[in-house]
């Protein structure tokens, strides 16, 4: 009854956020290279004629990139999304949309002035009823239409420059999936060639960005589809984990009982199939994700290669990844030492921030462990685990940006790899968002974790260990600051002293006080401090 009551609201919600909007994937749009449709609001244009928004030039980033992707001009994602389109809705205030028909993460409301923070929790933590909702959300979206949005199944070139749109429908869940494929896949290069050095949200700067965004788009995706506003996405734990606790029937799918590598029947994932992890067919076709299914979601925790991957993450990789001081550093990729972000996304050994690629930890290690459809990085959104698994990972970046603070300059704005400069936009998101407008706390964006907000001591600790570490780099030059300050104060007394001496006087002229007690009392002192 559940899910056909959910699958009822599809006919009344119209859900807007992803890829390509339906409204532009067209021969008129793809020529003109603009997409402004209008807000069914006022039926205008971005819905100008309520100044909500209006069609724009899209200003690209001209900060140079990293030495990583060598081609200029062969691939539809370089200066995205500017081989589309050049012209979009560039919305106003805490407007946001493809039409600027929305608000901005975190604010709701008519004109969306209201503010709001919704709670993200522990999935262990949530009763047996929100539990139960959680899977049938995950299973409604497998199962529902994106109605604004569909995917691009050939090149700009193959669509011959716009003449020939090739675009398909996809249900909601999956099209999160193929803007995950899309964003990771290789570049072709004709003839069966391709670029495997290249990846627009992994392996660099925004690789935590783009995944705050992916799961905020995911997150209001539900909420559309399903007319609950108050949805957040459950996170897990996984820290000092022995095994997988989330791998049974009762959360998100237990392990077959005769192949080890597929899904308990009695779960509701055992009958989902996946898309786009057929990656060496695409390069060798010279082909995109097409999003045709490709077999059963595949998944068997724990048999993975050891050797690559020795266990689980622990508190103590945690702990240490938070310590790093450096969001970025050096090439700012996969090799980066002492790099926060590269730590967490584990690529550099968690006890010393060394980058060592040939093996997996933290955000990687839960990756590998999965082995399955999980463990390839094009294709690893199919499985459900994905979204509360990076819920988990935000919620250490959440962390790190609360512990040190950082202003917005320490994202790097130039030499990153490419589509990883701060003002690059993120790929393949339509509305356009830059990295650097998600390098800030979750709050900023409507939403915290239910383990940030208490106890209250350690976000207090978090709060002040910043200026503690300030302290400690400058102590030396307090003290000398104040020895100094110490001995000018005695040299300027001892002055004062010896020209009073040597000035004289009556004893009324140096008297401190001369005013009777009662005008004294009337005296009023006001202080500027």
């Amino acid at each position: 009854m559940l899910l056909f009551a959910l699958g009822f609201l599809l006919v009344i919600l119209q859900p807007s956020t992803g890829q390509f909007p339906r409204v532009c994937a067209n021969m008129q749009s793809l020529q003109s290279k603009e997409c402004c449709p209008p807000w069914d609001g006022d039926g205008s244009p971005c819905g100008e004629l309520s100044s909500r928004g209006s069609c724009q030039n899209i200003l690209l980033s001209q900060a140079p990139l990293g030495p990583q992707f060598p081609f200029s001009g062969v691939d539809d994602r370089e200066d995205w999304p500017s081989v589309f389109y050049n012209r979009t809705c560039r919305c106003e205030g805490n407007f946001m949309g493809f039409n600027c028909g929305e608000c901005k993460f975190g604010f709701s409301g008519l004109n969306c002035t209201e503010r709001q923070v919704k709670t993200r929790r522990n999935i262990f933590q949530l009763t047996l009823s929100e539990k139960n909702k959680f899977l049938a959300y995950l299973n409604l979206a497998k199962n529902i239409p994106s109605q604004d949005y569909v995917i691009a199944t050939g090149t700009y070139t193959q669509m011959n420059n716009g003449s020939n749109p090739m675009f398909r429908d996809i249900n909601v869940y999956d099209l999160f999936v193929w803007m995950h494929y899309y964003a990771s896949r290789d570049t072709l290069l004709g003839d069966s060639n391709v670029w495997r050095d290249i990846d627009f949200a992994h392996e660099a700067p925004g690789f935590l960005p783009w995944h705050r965004v992916f799961l905020l788009m995911w997150e209001r995706q539900i909420q559309k589809i399903t007319g609950d506003e108050n949805f957040t996405i459950p996170y897990w734990d996984w820290r000092d984990a022995e095994d997988c606790g989330v791998c049974n029937d009762e959360y998100m799918g237990g392990r077959h009982p005769t192949n080890p590598n597929l899904l308990s029947p009695a779960s509701i994932f055992s009958s989902w199939q996946v898309i786009c992890t057929r990656s060496e067919e695409y390069n060798s076709q010279q082909a995109l994700c097409s999003a045709t299914s490709e077999g059963p979601l595949r998944r068997n925790p724990g048999n993975h290669d050891k050797s690559r991957t020795p266990r689980l993450p622990s508190s103590a990789d945690v702990e240490f990844c938070l310590s790093l001081t450096q969001y970025e550093s050096g090439p700012m990729d996969k090799m980066a030492n002492y790099s926060f972000r590269n730590t967490l996304e584990g690529f550099a050994d968690p006890q010393t921030a060394i980058s060592n690629p040939a093996q997996s930890s933290l955000h990687n290690a839960l990756h590998i462990y999965m082995n399955g459809s999980m463990s390839q990085v094009q294709g690893s959104a199919n499985d459900p685990i994905f979204v509360i698994h990076h819920a988990f990972v935000d919620s250490i970046f959440e962390r790190w940006l609360r512990r040190h603070r950082p202003m917005l300059e320490v994202y790097p704005a130039a030499n990153a790899p490419i589509g990883h400069n701060r003002e690059n936009y993120m790929v393949p998101f339509i509305p356009l968002y830059r990295n650097g407008e998600f390098f800030k706390p979750s709050r900023e964006l409507g939403y915290d974790y239910e383990y940030l907000q208490e106890p209250a001591l350690e976000s207090f600790q978090d709060f002040l260990a910043p200026y503690l570490q300030q302290a400690r780099q400058i102590w030396a030059w307090l003290v000398g600051a104040a020895v100094l300050g110490g001995i000018v104060t005695a040299v300027f007394t001892g002055l004062i002293r010896a020209c009073r001496k040597k000035k004289g006087g009556t004893a009324s002229e140096i008297q401190p006080l001369l005013i009777e007690s009662e005008d004294y009392n009337n005296i009023s002192y006001q202080s500027n401090f």
